[in-house]
């Protein structure tokens, strides 16, 4: 233990070499720590409380909107991957197969789950008959596995936990909704429970998923002007239903492939709010998904009643369903204020003799490090809840104006490439060919993110292709990507 708290503080320049500060505040925070097999993680308790809150808030939303939990196996026959073209080519690079087990070798091999489309349409041929099926709207929490070349804790690793959701449907109509539904649920969990504004809109056809009709994207820009794909919604049309022989009797007698929709988010967005909120300090986690909103530090402890007021105190606010730590180790308070601030707790409670004489609590915010307030102690519980809300409220201010700031509007690729080098997403037209899409990215390593579904022709741009300069009608933002 003595190592990791001498390494409190010791993290790379944020500014100067963002990956290293990256790396530095996972481990050194104990979100994380490396595996054994190349490209894994061990997702710390730390790590591991933050995605049960997301798991929590999102479990919640799926099923507020008729949403029901299943689970599917992770090993899958791998004639069920051959059976759709494109889902193989889009994912054989990436796919562990098992060749062996019980001391044989296998008739079929399996392959562990990269995403579970196959299996899960298998089983739907099986369950669908009638209109009267339909819709099925079942999402599964699991783990997968893809076979990466480089990785990187919580934003690209072999092994990783996510949310699926598979959907059929009796039209298109309804699937697209669907598709479009979820899009708005993720925009809406990023804005209101990770602080985080996030750009949403359809992928082009090069970035869709693999197998797919249509795929829309929720891009969440980082601190050094890189996006990170945070979640993504697909309308599948009956691309899969067909391959897998899905067919219902339809209110008219006539047989029929349902439509199908998938959607999901992962660990990932663990990695999305370190690197959108993160500062030269470390973390600073949004409140409603910290795995402790506020910690409570005695000030001169053996003194004065001190610390049987926090226990008090700590009584008080987790009944108020306030998830809250007290430290009332022998460790120095200065020692607690960096450690819980490179740790990102978003409240920082103090209370010392003077405090109890006055009656409040001194307290820091994560969001204003450096500054410090008081609350009434008598009224802590209420006024907790309300620091807690307003520091979600202007981290989430804070992301949207750097967002602002850093979103360029560009005529040319040389514009492009000199936006992205500096940091910066980009808004340009596009003429809608794929030749010039990988050209841009040839030139600028930047890549189509999403189209935003407001079309409408902004100030400082022009009706020509950022690329060829020929004709363009559609406007869709660039950015270099995680």
């Amino acid at each position: 233990m003595a190592n990791e708290k001498d390494a409190v503080n010791q993290i790379a320049d944020v500014d100067k070499d963002f990956a290293q500060w990256y790396t530095d505040v996972v481990t050194k925070t104990q979100l994380v720590d490396y595996g054994p097999t190349k490209g894994s993680m061990v997702i710390r308790p730390y790590g591991y409380a933050i995605w049960e809150n997301i798991q929590k808030e999102l479990d919640r939303r799926f099923k507020e909107t008729g949403h029901v939990n299943a689970y599917f196996p992770m090993l899958i026959p791998l004639s069920f991957l051959q059976k759709e073209k494109d889902h193989i080519e889009g994912f054989a690079p990436e796919v562990a197969i098992v060749t062996h087990a019980g001391g044989e070798e296998l008739a079929e091999k399996l392959f562990i789950r990269p995403t579970s489309e196959t299996i899960i349409c298998h089983m739907y041929q099986k369950w669908v008959q009638s209109y009267r099926d339909l819709p099925i709207l079942i999402n599964q929490w699991a783990n997968v596995v893809r076979w990466e070349k480089t990785t990187r804790p919580f934003l690209r690793t072999s092994e990783f936990l996510w949310q699926e959701g598979h959907t059929l449907h009796a039209d298109a109509d309804e699937a697209m909704e669907e598709t479009l539904k979820i899009l708005y649920l993720y925009e809406e969990f990023c804005k209101n429970i990770l602080a985080m504004p996030v750009f949403i809109g359809k992928k082009s056809e090069k970035e869709k998923f693999a197998g797919a009709v249509a795929t829309y994207g929720v891009e969440a820009m980082m601190r050094d002007g890189k996006s990170l794909q945070s979640g993504t919604t697909h309308y599948f049309g009956t691309n899969f239903t067909k391959v897998f022989d899905i067919t219902f009797q339809d209110r008219d007698k006539e047989r029929k492939h349902p439509h199908e929709s998938s959607w999901g988010v992962s660990t990932r967005l663990i990695g999305a709010l370190i690197m959108a909120h993160g500062d030269e300090r470390g973390l600073c986690l949004p409140p409603r998904v910290a795995p402790y909103q506020a910690v409570i530090i005695p000030i001169m402890g053996h003194k004065g009643g001190v610390n049987e007021r926090c226990v008090e105190l700590k009584r008080e606010l987790e009944k108020a369903g306030i998830r809250i730590k007290l430290d009332d180790s022998d460790e120095r308070p200065g020692w607690k204020f960096n450690e819980y601030e490179m740790k990102g707790v978003p409240l920082r409670i103090e209370i010392g003799p003077r405090d109890l004489e006055n009656g409040v609590f001194t307290y820091g915010r994560r969001d204003r490090a450096g500054e410090k307030f008081s609350g009434k102690l008598d009224k802590a519980s209420d006024e907790v809840i309300k620091i807690l809300d307003d520091i979600h409220e202007n981290m989430y201010a804070k992301a949207k104006k750097f967002n602002d700031n850093r979103v360029k509007l560009v005529k040319n690729v040389q514009e492009l490439k000199e936006a992205v080098d500096s940091g910066n997403f980009v808004l340009t037209m596009w003429c809608g060919d794929r030749k010039c899409e990988e050209k841009v990215k040839e030139l600028t390593t930047a890549s189509t993110r999403v189209m935003p579904f407001d079309q409408k022709m902004d100030k400082g741009l022009a009706a020509k292709c950022v690329c060829c300069a020929k004709k363009a009608d559609i406007k869709i933002y660039f950015a270099k990507a995680y």
